[in-house]
């Protein structure tokens, strides 16, 4: 499985917009906030691996 990183762009109610941070993308990504650390603020930075998110 591949590994990728994300930043929290921003929280906007039950969901998150994610930007990928290992490569040059400016695409978003929104993710259902249920699926995220509970933690999470924007500017958190984010692993994805083994289909989870981790806070870095």
């Amino acid at each position: 499985m591949e590994t990728w990183y994300y930043e929290v762009v921003s929280i906007d109610g039950d969901y998150a917009n994610l930007k990928r941070v290992d490569i040059e993308s400016e695409d978003l990504k929104l993710v259902a906030r249920a699926l995220l650390p509970p933690e999470i603020v924007e500017g958190s930075r984010l692993k994805y691996e083994m289909l989870q998110y981790f806070l870095c």
